[in-house]
């Protein structure tokens, strides 16, 4: 999985669980997405929460501080099982204040499609999952990630691959925006760094960190068997994610590369990956395809293929699921929302 249900404290309410974001290129702009509220979580409640907050926040001068922030509150579930919703935009440091209110920019209903002045757009709602994973594979990695071995995926076969989000569903967030509302706070090479956010209120007044969801599969590869972990790195801020997270990812990328023999100096490989990794933030250039693969990193679309790009890069090996964007069910759509919507 990618950030399904990733740690103690998302699974203690999966409304607020972020399964993935993805940021790429679409019809209008750039688009970015959250998942949310997986139904592999079972009979739960399900939708957005109606006491929570979910964020896109924006990097736009490498500092790993957000300069933009989009906001969405949602109102508790109706009896057709539909949510209102609020968006608003908050600018400089008002984006990483919570109790800033910021500029209101609309309010729509879940299911439908909102349309935003200056030719923005959101859906929210119930999708399929447009992720895939293998478990035996997971599994494998994170034992090894943990423990500082090569993944034991000897008693299983490609051909015994099956993708264990085949048929389910989570809930939506799309946000769609125009060029021109980016670029106005971008600097010329058009750079900006992305993160999710998703926050409950407390009984304080205040906003509690529930989980933040950057790069793909950096929880499957550090978190799946440490899970005071897992909650630590849903609770700060990017800013401090090298100070607090690069010697322990940089010694368990260390320990597997070291098992594998595929590194004359597994310390200083750990160190390049995980200076790519940490602050964990998705990187886009806006304007440009998005790719999550070895090539690089550039946004990611609904279906690349991270988890074997993720756990080969970290292992410094191939390792592959035996999956391909084939696999999803439902597929992806290529227009607005894409996510496939689902009753």
């Amino acid at each position: 999985m990618s950030h399904h249900l990733d740690s103690p404290a998302a699974r203690q309410d999966p409304r607020l669980d972020i399964t993935d974001l993805y940021v790429f290129r679409g019809e209008r702009g750039t688009v970015l997405i959250t998942n949310h509220s997986h139904s592999l979580a079972g009979d739960v409640p399900r939708g957005l929460h109606p006491e929570g907050r979910y964020e896109f926040k924006i990097d736009v001068d490498g500092d790993a501080v957000e300069e933009l922030t989009y906001r969405f509150s949602f109102g508790p579930a109706q009896a057709d099982h539909t949510q209102a919703y609020r968006l608003h935009r908050l600018t400089g440091a008002e984006a990483r204040d919570d109790t800033a209110t910021g500029t209101f920019l609309a309010e729509g209903r879940t299911g439908s499609t909102l349309e935003l002045a200056g030719g923005g757009r959101v859906w929210a709602g119930k999708a399929g999952d447009p992720f895939w994973i293998e478990p035996e594979v997971l599994h494998a990695v994170g034992h090894a990630f943990q423990g500082g071995t090569r993944a034991d995926l000897s008693g299983w076969a490609p051909e015994r691959a099956v993708n264990l989000f085949a048929g389910h569903t989570v809930h939506s967030i799309v946000l769609e925006l125009p060029d021109a509302e980016l670029l106005q706070v971008t600097g010329p090479e058009r750079a900006i760094g992305v993160w999710a956010l998703a926050s409950l209120a407390t009984d304080a007044g205040g906003w509690r960190p529930i989980n933040r969801a950057g790069l793909p599969m950096i929880h499957p590869l550090f978190t799946q068997f440490d899970e005071g972990l897992g909650d630590r790195l849903n609770a700060n801020h990017p800013s401090d994610d090298v100070e607090l997270y690069e010697r322990a990812l940089t010694d368990a990328v260390a320990g597997v590369v070291r098992a594998y023999g595929t590194a004359a100096d597994p310390g200083a490989y750990a160190r390049r990956v995980i200076s790519a990794i940490l602050p964990n933030i998705l990187p886009y250039t806006i304007g440009l395809p998005a790719s999550f693969d070895f090539a690089g990193w550039n946004g990611r679309n609904l279906t690349d293929n991270s988890p074997d790009v993720m756990f080969s890069i970290a292992a410094n090996t191939p390792i592959s699921l035996g999956l391909t964007r084939e696999s999803v069910d439902p597929s992806p759509v290529a227009s607005f929302p894409y996510v496939p919507p689902v009753a």
